[in-house]
């Protein structure tokens, strides 16, 4: 495995040989990583003004874990959901999933990764308009090229834990709205993905279907062995989590710095 220099004003503290141990140490931790986000810097411009999105964010997620990633808005949870995902790229540093840097990926092989490997699930759901609930989630099989390999007796106990067996064969426009992430939730989950990346995944949900939901993400994570990072602005949802990331103004920071953490 690559080891990654450490940011300058860690790298250069100290003696020479502390200097190493510390390089050392970090890169056989992140043996164990499938997630590892390394100097991560993002930037919009808005006409002739730039908006700084991520600023040199570093972190790994072990096989396995359940990370929530929470914040105000504006932080970054977003951009660094889309970052994580390949479905964009950074201006600089590196994402490296199960070893394999996408920055180092031709468009068609993210493609492939992103089919294999991970499950995605949005605050606004993204289901077809003209397929039922059923064919929204079967759709996630074709597009992997697993249709020939559907396992019955795995989708059954998905809509069973999810509570959609008998909604299945209602389009989106039929259903509520959570119902509706459910639905794509279960799309999410139906290659057993080795990693499920979730933004706001209860956002537009009540108390309820948010709990069904975020149950449901926890199970996976512990029946399966899937690597979860949640995004989320909720603490109540980010405790779900084995442990919680900050973040504000594009850096990650401590929760004390988080506005929205206090007495929690």
């Amino acid at each position: 495995m690559c080891l990654f220099q450490l940011p300058d004003s860690r790298r250069d503290a100290g003696a020479t040989g502390a200097t190493n141990f510390a390089v050392r140490v970090i890169s056989i931790t992140w043996m164990s990583a499938i997630i590892e986000a390394v100097e991560l810097r993002k930037t919009y411009r808005v006409g002739k003004i730039e908006v700084p999105a991520l600023r040199s964010i570093s972190f790994f997620v072990e096989k396995g874990e359940f990370v929530s990633v929470v914040g105000p808005s504006g932080s970054g949870k977003s951009t660094l959901f889309y970052l994580l995902g390949g479905l964009t790229q950074p201006d600089s540093g590196h994402v490296i999933i199960d070893g394999d840097d996408f920055a180092k990926l031709s468009d068609a092989e993210r493609t492939r990764m992103r089919k294999r490997k991970i499950g995605f699930v949005f605050q606004k759901f993204n289901l077809l308009p003209t397929l039922d609930a059923k064919s929204n989630i079967d759709i996630a099989l074709d597009i992997a090229g697993n249709n020939g390999n559907r396992d019955a007796a795995y989708f059954d106990k998905i809509v069973g834990l999810l509570g959609i067996a008998k909604r299945l064969h209602h389009r989106p426009s039929e259903l509520s709205g959570g119902e509706q992430q459910r639905v794509a939730l279960a799309r999410a989950l139906i290659n057993k993905p080795a990693i499920v990346l979730a933004d706001e995944p209860t956002g537009n949900l009540d108390s309820k279907n948010s709990e069904i939901v975020l149950k449901m993400l926890r199970q996976s994570n512990q029946d399966l062995g899937q690597t979860v990072l949640m995004i989320t602005h909720n603490p109540e949802a980010a405790s779900y989590g084995d442990r919680i990331i900050h973040m504000r103004d594009g850096e990650m920071v401590a929760p004390e710095q988080d506005p929205q953490w206090k007495g929690h």
